[in-house]
């Protein structure tokens, strides 16, 4: 029963990264309204300096393909293996709070002593969500 529950916080990281993705798209298309930034930018990604705003974005939606990766790989084997408890459940709503705080302070204000908060948080909540994977694994040997 647990198991399947961690589709639930998976979507949620989905919706954060569409989130991501269309605060991008917007920032993005600001800056070539804006004049900051001319279509051209986007054949190569060169020639030009994008905007500090859509640079964030640009780095953060990238980052929401490099650690979560594991979150999503984690939960799937949980779900596979029927690894059911709560532990694991809490522990990956736990890990999206911390990747939707590290986005709101990374995209909003991005006080850098927030977000390296946020950030660790959020490693350290997916380490024990893969300890407790690998000890779930281990107690059933």
């Amino acid at each position: 029963m647990f198991a399947t529950s961690l589709v639930y916080p998976m979507f949620a990281m989905v919706l954060l990264t569409v989130v991501v993705l269309v605060t991008l798209f917007r920032r993005r298309m600001g800056a070539v309204r804006g004049g900051s930034l001319t279509t051209r930018y986007f054949r190569i990604y060169q020639g030009e300096n994008e905007p500090e705003p859509a640079a964030k974005a640009a780095r953060h939606f990238s980052n929401l393909f490099e650690a979560p990766v594991l979150f999503y790989v984690a939960c799937l084997a949980a779900m596979s293996l029927h690894l059911d408890g709560a532990l694991p459940v809490v522990l990956a709503w736990l890990y999206v709070l911390a990747r939707v705080c590290h986005a709101a302070v990374h995209l909003g204000g991005n006080r850098l002593r927030f977000r390296i908060a946020a950030y660790a948080s959020s490693w350290l909540v997916l380490l024990a969500l893969w300890i407790s994977l690998v000890a779930g694994v281990a107690l059933r040997s």
